[in-house]
C-alpha cells in the first residue's frame, strides 16, 4: 500500500488526522523527526482517537533514515513547487509521498533530491497558498487509492 511521510510536521491535529486517514485506507505514516510536538499531545490524541492501533506509525530520526527505510520504492514530493498534477500522474501501488512542514514545507536541499517529474502539485485556483496539511494528505492517498481501484475497501 502507499505511504505518507510527513517531514518534521508541527501541527498535532493534522498529524492525527493523518492517523486516521491511514488507517482507514491501509496508508504507512512515517514521521521524520523532530516533531514539533510530543507524540503523546493532546491534540493528536484527540484528533487521531483510537485510530493508533489500526495505523502502522514508523518514526526516523531524521530524512536519511526515512529515506533508506523506504529503499526501492519511488517517492514523489508534494509540493507547491511541483510541475506535474497529481492527477495526471500514474501512481503505482506501493508509492511514497512526502509532505513538508505545515508553514514552510520541503527545505529546498530536500526537494531539490526529487526530479521534476516527481514533484507533484495538487490543483488549485490561482493566488491561493497551499491546501492545510492534513486535507493535501487526504486528497493524495484518495486518488492513488482510486487508481488502484480502492484494493482492499469494502
Amino acid at each position: 500500500m502507499f505511504a505518507v511521510v510527513l517531514y518534521q510536521p508541527e501541527i498535532p491535529p493534522n498529524t492525527g488526522n493523518i492517523i486516521r486517514l491511514c488507517a482507514n485506507t491501509g496508508a504507512e505514516l512515517h514521521l521524520v523527526e523532530p516533531l514539533g510536538f510530543s507524540i503523546t499531545d493532546k491534540g493528536l490524541r484527540r484528533a487521531g482517537l483510537d485510530y493508533h492501533e489500526y495505523a502502522r506509525v514508523l518514526h526516523h530520526p531524521d530524512w536519511i533514515a526515512c529515506k533508506d527505510a523506504l529503499a526501492g520504492r519511488r517517492l514523489f514530493a508534494m509540493t507547491t513547487k511541483g510541475t506535474d498534477g497529481l492527477f495526471s500522474t500514474t501512481i503505482e501501488e506501493n508509492d511514497v509521498f512526502v509532505f513538508g512542514r505545515e508553514t514552510s514545507g520541503l527545505p529546498a536541499e530536500i526537494l531539490a533530491e526529487f526530479p521534476a517529474e516527481r514533484r507533484l502539485r495538487l490543483p488549485m485556483r490561482p493566488g491561493q497558498r497551499s491546501l492545510n496539511l492534513s486535507n493535501a494528505a487526504a486528497v493524495t492517498i484518495f486518488e492513488a487509492w482510486r487508481q488502484q481501484g480502492f484494493h482492499g475497501a469494502d
